[in-house]
């Protein structure tokens, strides 16, 4: 059963308020907020992969020693739907709760052709997750209910933790109240990283290799994508996660979060992950080889 939020993260949130007390200062005092390109790693890597600083937040935490890299000054604490980020901890709660017997549980497919190829045939939910099969989790969310998933987001500490009213149970998270800041997204990676989050062994065992995105020797790439898509609405993508890596001259636990405006829609997606792909291996939090 999920109880209330363990304390053990006082540390962790402690220096992302740290962090946002240097940055909101700065931003008040010259009107930006972060080094200048050329000394921001971060920033760097988007920029070689196209995405504009201005228009994103990337936030990366190394476990460890609580190092803090950032970009997007006070765009780190803003929140943004979801989307399909939310399949995380949506994967662990209805672990936690039963709402799925385990990754191998099988869905059939209604036969209704959506956008996405990959989504329109028979699939388990271990599938349903790396496929980010929107349907089958318009499904699953519902069968947690309203009152488990509420106390499970606020334990996590998701964001607002805002699923609505009841009409709004299968699509809080794609168009809202859900909302989620990049440094919240960190916060809440990093405690499902070391696995202190209110959940059983089971549900760590089971969902944790189903969010695996990459390896390689001496390193795993867990992660979720995300694409919040609303008429009228800035389209926003997202790219969140972390990375185990055991060698190399930085080894470590780095949680990760992205966010950015993609004005271009979909054709924008792959620089989602191309961009903390790059940071990463910029900071040494990855391999050269690990694109």
């Amino acid at each position: 059963m999920i109880a209330a939020a363990a304390s053990g993260w006082t540390g962790l949130r402690a220096a992302f308020l740290m962090l946002a007390a240097a940055v909101l200062t700065a931003c008040a005092s010259s009107g930006w907020n972060i080094p200048a390109p050329e000394t921001n790693p971060l920033e760097q890597a988007l920029l070689q992969e196209g995405v504009s600083p201005a228009r994103s937040a990337l936030v990366i935490y190394r476990l460890e020693d609580e190092m803090v890299w950032a970009s997007g000054g006070a765009r780190i604490r803003e929140r943004f739907t979801p989307a399909s980020t939310s399949k995380i901890p949506h994967t662990l709660l209805a672990l936690e709760t039963g709402a799925v017997t385990g990754p191998a549980e099988s869905f059939e497919w209604d036969g209704q052709t959506r956008f996405v190829d990959s989504w329109n045939e028979d699939q388990d939910f271990a599938a349903a997750f790396q496929r980010s099969t929107v349907w089958i989790y318009k499904i699953v969310v519902p069968r947690i209910g309203a009152e488990r998933l509420t106390e499970g987001l606020k334990a996590f500490g998701y964001g607002n933790a805002e699923i609505g009213g009841p009409d709004l149970i299968s699509r809080y998270w794609l168009e809202g109240p859900l909302a989620i800041s990049a440094t919240e997204q960190v916060e809440f990676l990093s405690r499902l990283a070391r696995r202190t989050l209110p959940l059983s062994a089971r549900t760590y065992e089971l969902a944790v290799p189903v969010m695996v995105v990459d390896r390689g020797e001496g390193w795993t790439l867990y992660g979720k994508t995300g694409w919040k898509s609303v008429e009228g609405q800035m389209d926003i993508g997202w790219f969140v996660g972390w990375v185990e890596q055991t060698q190399g001259a930085a080894p470590g636990t780095y949680a990760f979060a992205l966010n950015m405006d993609m004005p271009g829609g979909m054709e924008e997606a792959p620089k989602r992950r191309a961009a903390v792909e790059r940071a990463l291996r910029d900071i040494g939090a990855l391999p050269d080889q690990g694109r």
